[in-house]
């Protein structure tokens, strides 16, 4: 007989170590749920990366920016106009506090 619990987050994370951590988010561009690969939206073909979309979306969610002094859920900005995708700078944090 088997038996299925649920998983507890914290193992679930560790157990896809190999994939990007933006995994964890729902893609905003191919609308794939959090955990999945992203697809092709003409083809539906797994992609190997995330898209840059769900990348930038990550990061936002992960780490406060270096550049325009934001804390995390808040999109950067520049000249007082919120920015289409983070700055570089907010990826490297992101990057560090996924380590």
């Amino acid at each position: 007989m088997k038996y299925q619990a649920p998983m507890p987050d914290s193992i679930r994370h560790q157990l896809r170590a190999g994939h990007h951590p933006a995994r964890s988010l729902p893609c905003p561009h191919c609308g794939v749920g959090a955990h999945k690969p992203c697809e092709v939206p003409s083809n539906q073909r797994r992609m190997a990366l995330p898209h840059p979309q769900r990348m930038s979306a990550w990061a936002q969610n992960t780490a406060c920016c270096p550049a325009c002094q934001v804390t995390p859920t808040v999109p950067c900005h520049e000249d007082g106009r919120e920015r289409a995708t983070v700055h570089a700078r907010r990826y490297e944090e992101a990057e560090q506090v996924a380590a």
